[in-house]
């Protein structure tokens, strides 16, 4: 049996942690920041844990992860 492939841009978003979960970076850190509050800017630094429905998803976009 040949090996799966893993997915090219969920490699690129989407890391695990050591309990097993998906984490990911969320977006609009980039630009436009001097509008944004610091509140605000300082929510987006975290990394986000996705849902669980989304759980089976992303165990077949990364395999090996």
């Amino acid at each position: 049996m040949p090996k799966m492939k893993t997915h090219s841009g969920a490699k690129k978003r989407f890391s695990r942690t050591g309990t097993g979960k998906f984490v990911f970076q969320k977006g609009g850190r980039r630009h436009l920041l001097r509008k944004k509050n610091s509140t605000r800017l300082r929510r987006l630094r975290r990394k986000s844990v996705i849902y669980p429905s989304l759980e089976e998803r992303m165990k077949t976009l990364l395999p090996y992860a």
